[in-house]
Formats: structure tokens, C-alpha cells, sequence
């Protein structure tokens, strides 16, 4: 009889403490949202706030390039719920059929965002993305090592600037330099143009100190190249007198750059599509859209931010460029098959 209450006893503590497990385990477990963006591209305090009012984990992963992003979102193993690809990467994604459509219901904030942002070429309606981020692409150059205006893109293939010029590591900007210079578009199906571009790369390799990716704001910010190829965001914080280097400037060249726009989207494959527009709805929060912004340097489409935003942010022509800047500025469009052209091209560029 004893062993017997003993039996039920043990068998009583065992369900509790199983059951409690459970209970434990379930209090312990979070929603996750798989985030893929660029480097430095979110203010880490965003995210904590994200985490802290919906009680959910962020998991954020960061790519160099949008090829990079591309391939990882083709993958048949893409873990991901939320991506900031570029423009011409959310037009390939669409027609590969690899993305969500964005339920607008879930983002109302989305009416924050400026008129001029939506509807744009990559993806009409908005159907597939939700406005991020925008900006330029241009020269950052360092004042007291260039003794010359710096208005053109030729000044990077200019011999006496040797071991002094960093390029950006990405396809389609670097390659588009050269495009440019020499007066064609960046969206060029021409194999011909593609080409020329190609060998004027291969002799600048001289003289370039690298192509870099994020690292080339701390190395012109110390000192350490007279002229870089950048985005315009990263250049907001080079050229500040307090946390970059005063004697830094930032120019689009006469020939024209790329216009670039930053959307959020929804892979296909996403597991958590309802969180991943919570948290789209939650960095279209004005309050937070200005946080962020300010933080990355970057320029924001959301209007109701801009309208929180102190005069020096929208004076300054890094930030919000003229329209006469954007007006010779071209939007990367996908290239679909001729983009084989181009990376044949970059791999005799960079190897």
C-alpha cells in the first residue's frame, strides 16, 4: 500500500514538472522576425523598441551588396520575413515571383509616406514594398588632398591620385561610374558600352586603393584616401564636424548618378508575414521614422517624420538634394537576362 501512495506521489510530481516545463518553455519562447538588411542600416535602438512593445526577438543578419541579398533570398533555404533590397532588385524579385504581396491593412502608417515615394516604376501600386529609405550616389573627397573642384567622375581616373581612391564593392554602382563618365545610362543593354566601361575600370585598378563596402567611411574619416565612391548617407556623417571629418565633402557629378530608392518587402517563403508588416508599420511611425533616419544619416520618404525634423536636416543638400541634383540622376532598373553582361564584366574588373 505504501509503495503503492508512494507510486502515485512520484507519478503526481512527474506530471507537475512536466507540465510546468511546458509552461516554462512556452513563457520563454518568442516570436522571431528574420530581418536581412544592409550594414548599418537600422538604429539598434529601433529594433529594441520593437522587441520590447510587441514582445518579440529581431534576429538581423546584414548583406554588402544587393546581389548578396539576391541570392540569399533565390536560396530554397531563405529564412528570412524581412528584406531592404534596392529598387532594381524588388523589380527582378517580382518577376521571379518570389515576393509577398504587402497588406496594406496592416500598415497604416504607410499614409505618412510622401506621394512622390510610392507608385514608382520597380513596383506600381506598391503591391510588393513599403518605402524605406532614398538617396544619391556621389564622390566623397577629402579637401585638403584634392586641390581641384571636384564636379566630375573623371577626377577618380585621374593617375595622381594613385593609392588614394576607394571604389565601392558593388556591381552595379561601380560599373554605373564608368557608365556614366563616359555619357552612357546606367540601365545600358549595349555590350559595346558595357565594355568600355569595363576596360576603363580594369586601367583604373592602378591606382585605386580598394573596393571597399561600410569601411570606407572610417577610412576617409581617418585620413586615409583623398576620394571615394559613396551614398549619400554615409556621406550626411563622413562630412560632420563632430562625428565624422570637417574636411570632407560630398558632390554628385555633372554627368549624372543613380537615384536610389530602399523598400521593405516580404519574401514569399516568410513564416511571420504578420509581424514583418507590424514591424513595416512600426519604422513608419513618425517618431520613430525620424529616429532612424537621424541615426543612419539617410534620407526618409515619410513626410510626417520630415515635418518633426529640425531646419539643418532639410537644408542640407546631402540630406534633401536639389531637384536640379535628382533631375540627372537615373533609377537602376533590372536588366534581366543582359545582367550576365555586367557580372561577366565585374568579375574581369575585380579579379
Amino acid at each position: 500500500m505504501k509503495n503503492t501512495i508512494k507510486k502515485a506521489i512520484c507519478l503526481a510530481l512527474l506530471v507537475l514538472f512536466v507540465l510546468g516545463s511546458f509552461s516554462l518553455s512556452g513563457c520563454n519562447s518568442k516570436e522571431t522576425l528574420y530581418i536581412l538588411n544592409w550594414g548599418d542600416y537600422i538604429d539598434p535602438d529601433v529594433i529594441a523598441k520593437f522587441e520590447a512593445e510587441y514582445g518579440v526577438k529581431v534576429h538581423y543578419d546584414t548583406m554588402a551588396n544587393n546581389e548578396e541579398m539576391l541570392i540569399k533570398l533565390e536560396s530554397s533555404t531563405n529564412i528570412y520575413d524581412l528584406c531592404f533590397p534596392s529598387d532594381y532588385i524588388i523589380e527582378k524579385l517580382i518577376k521571379s515571383d518570389l515576393l509577398r504581396e504587402i497588406n496594406k491593412d496592416n500598415i497604416p502608417n504607410i499614409k505618412n509616406i510622401d506621394e512622390q515615394f510610392l507608385d514608382l516604376s520597380f513596383d506600381p501600386g506598391n503591391k510588393y514594398s513599403v518605402p524605406y529609405m532614398w538617396g544619391t550616389l556621389g564622390i566623397l573627397y577629402n579637401t585638403t588632398m584634392v586641390d581641384e573642384p571636384v564636379d566630375s567622375w573623371g577626377v577618380l581616373f585621374d593617375e595622381k591620385y594613385e593609392g588614394q581612391i576607394y571604389m565601392y564593392d558593388s556591381m552595379r554602382d561601380s560599373i554605373g561610374v564608368a557608365l556614366k563618365y563616359l555619357g552612357y545610362s546606367l540601365n545600358t543593354r549595349n555590350e559595346a558600352e558595357v565594355a568600355e566601361a569595363r576596360d576603363l575600370l580594369i586601367q583604373q585598378r592602378s591606382i585605386v586603393k580598394a573596393y571597399l563596402g561600410d569601411t570606407i567611411k572610417d577610412a576617409m574619416i581617418g585620413g586615409e584616401g583623398a576620394l571615394a565612391v559613396v551614398y549619400s548617407g554615409d556621406a550626411v556623417w563622413c562630412v560632420d564636424p563632430e562625428e565624422g571629418n570637417p574636411d570632407l565633402a560630398y558632390v554628385v557629378p555633372n554627368e549624372g548618378s543613380n537615384l536610389w530608392f530602399d523598400n521593405a518587402i516580404i519574401p514569399k517563403t516568410s513564416k511571420n508575414p504578420e509581424l514583418a508588416e507590424k514591424f513595416i508599420n512600426f519604422l513608419n511611425d513618425p517618431e520613430i521614422a525620424m529616429q532612424n533616419s537621424q541615426y543612419l544619416g539617410y534620407s526618409t520618404p515619410n513626410k510626417a517624420a520630415l515635418a518633426l525634423m529640425d531646419e539643418s536636416w532639410l537644408e542640407n543638400e546631402i540630406y534633401n538634394p536639389p531637384q536640379e541634383v535628382i533631375d540627372r540622376c537615373e533609377i537602376f532598373h533590372d536588366l534581366g537576362e543582359f545582367t550576365a553582361v555586367f557580372s561577366e564584366a565585374w568579375d574581369e574588373i575585380i579579379y
